[in-house]
C-alpha cells in the first residue's frame, strides 16, 4: 500500500519536510516513489508547496495520506479540492484555484524569530 507522508530533511533542530509517496513498509527517510511537495513549519505562516495534480493521481489510485499530512492538506484545502475532483470537476480549474490560494497564503510570509 502507498502512503503520502513526510520525509524529514534539514539540520538537527531545524526540520523541514518533503511530502512523498512511499510504500507503507519503507522507513521514514528511506525509499520513496515520488516527491509531491515541500512543507516547512518553521516559517510564519508555514510554507507549503504541493504538486496537487500528482497528489490527486496518487490518491485516485489508492494512496492514503498519513494523519499529519492529512492535517496539513486539510488546512491548505487540498482534501476539499480532491473531493471535488472525485465528483468530476476538472483538474485545470482546481489547480488554478490552488495557485490562487497559494499566492494569497504566501503574500505575508515572514521568517519566525526563535
Amino acid at each position: 500500500m502507498v502512503r503520502i507522508r513526510f520525509r524529514r530533511i534539514g539540520l538537527k533542530g531545524q526540520p523541514s519536510y518533503r511530502i512523498v509517496a512511499a510504500d507503507k513498509e519503507a522507513p521514514r527517510d528511506g525509499r520513496f516513489l515520488e516527491i509531491l511537495g515541500f512543507y516547512n513549519p518553521r516559517t510564519e505562516p508555514s510554507t507549503l508547496n504541493v504538486k496537487e495534480d500528482r497528489v490527486y493521481h496518487w490518491m485516485k489510485n489508492g494512496a492514503l495520506p498519513t494523519e499529519s499530512v492529512g492535517q496539513v492538506f486539510k488546512s491548505a484545502g487540498v482534501l476539499d479540492r480532491f473531493e471535488r475532483f472525485k465528483k468530476g470537476e476538472s483538474v485545470e480549474t482546481l489547480l488554478k484555484e490552488a495557485a490562487e490560494a497559494t499566492a494569497k497564503r504566501a503574500a505575508p510570509a515572514k521568517t519566525r524569530k526563535d
